[in-house]
């Protein structure tokens, strides 16, 4: 096959590169997501889209190596899709989208396009998805199509001079088109003068405070010590990957009259959907003494039973943690065993008292 045939679901359209579709591309490459995450030169001119668009893609058909589709919504150009062919029966995806489309699920269809077509037409039985690590939209983006992540390997693509760790994944032709794994949403919550939001990374000083405090650092003995900008920022990626692998949520905890100024982090881990979760919080100095984090628990365990269908809820805190266990007991929970040196906190290791409530527990204790 020789140039692009033109497939469509009605709402994206994959064609033929065509000329025009060269401002498209130079928008598409001035943006800094699009500078970031691929390998386009920088900087990026109307000379370089115009050999893109009318050199660089049609090559790609004329010798086999690869079959890229420009992407066109509402008669506009709006990214390029392809797929490169690497030989028995394998091919690896490649997209990026144009700014104006974003957030609208359009990619979505149009890679969902691109590899029904090329495992029915062109009889590829695996594709292979590779990005930089990092890159959450196309990992969220390969997800949806039911890609598996196979997991990282370290310094596998070179970009601009550098080598930089690699997601991989991969769909078979016999996959389901759709996601194999839960990822985990941060929605807003909002409750007893409280908000639980996303963190973001403009919260980096302030969890450094609270990270630096001499009673987070005791209680939490794997803080790292000095905690640095880079810890906080590490703990902010460790969040995503918790979400993306189905394994917990963190909000941030702010008064929504001050949203910017973090006062403790609660959240779940150890979900097993439908079953049971985990709860964990730490304060901000700031917020001790006020009622904050027992507040915010109250809003997590509801949100657990009420929102994500746990039957139980459990919590855990060193036996001399005596503010950590009122939180926990101030919301009902109640203590049922006690594990000998199963925390660490700073020095070494403690006992941590155990605690649980069942949602029949909890709804009846609402109506008392």
């Amino acid at each position: 096959m020789s140039s692009a045939p033109t497939l469509t679901d009605g709402t994206v359209t994959l064609r033929a590169h065509r000329a025009d579709d060269a401002e498209g591309s130079y928008e598409q490459c001035q943006d800094p997501l699009s500078q970031q995450w691929t390998t386009v030169p920088m900087p990026y001119t109307r000379d370089h889209a115009r050999a893109f668009v009318t050199e660089v893609m049609p090559r790609g058909w004329a010798d086999g190596t690869s079959w890229g589709f420009a992407v066109e919504v509402e008669g506009r150009y709006a990214g390029t899709v392809e797929l490169r062919d690497e030989g028995e029966a394998r091919a690896e995806v490649a997209y990026g989208s144009h700014p104006s489309v974003r957030g609208r699920g359009l990619m979505e269809q149009a890679v969902r396009l691109l590899v029904d077509w090329g495992f029915e037409t062109q009889g590829v039985e695996v594709i292979v998805w590779r990005a930089n690590r990092g890159n959450w939209a196309s990992r969220r983006l390969a997800w949806k199509l039911g890609f598996t992540v196979e997991g990282t390997i370290r310094k596998a693509l070179p970009q601009r001079g550098e080598l930089l760790d690699a997601w991989v994944g991969t769909l078979l032709a016999t996959d389901d088109r759709r996601p194999r794994t839960v990822w985990l949403d941060v929605p807003v919550l909002e409750n007893d003068g409280l908000r639980l939001r996303p963190w973001r990374d403009s919260d980096v000083p302030r969890i450094v405070e609270a990270c630096r405090d001499d009673r987070t650092q005791e209680w939490l003995g794997r803080m790292p010590d000095p905690y640095q900008d880079s810890d906080a920022r590490f703990w902010l990626e460790s969040l995503k990957e918790n979400q993306a692998t189905g394994h917990g949520v963190q909000w941030a905890v702010v008064e929504p009259e001050d949203d910017d100024r973090a006062l403790a982090a609660i959240g779940y881990f150890d979900l097993v959907p439908e079953v049971e979760l985990e709860i964990g919080y730490w304060a901000h100095p700031d917020a001790r003494g006020r009622g904050v984090v027992t507040r915010a628990m109250g809003e997590m365990v509801r949100h657990a039973f009420e929102d994500l269908g746990v039957r139980r809820v459990t919590a855990g805190a060193a036996t001399g943690n005596v503010a950590s266990r009122h939180v926990i007991e101030a919301n009902g929970l109640t203590i049922w065993g006690t594990e000998r040196l199963g925390t660490a906190v700073r020095g070494g290791r403690a006992d941590i008292a155990w605690y649980d409530v069942l949602v029949e527990e909890w709804r009846a204790s609402r109506h008392a």
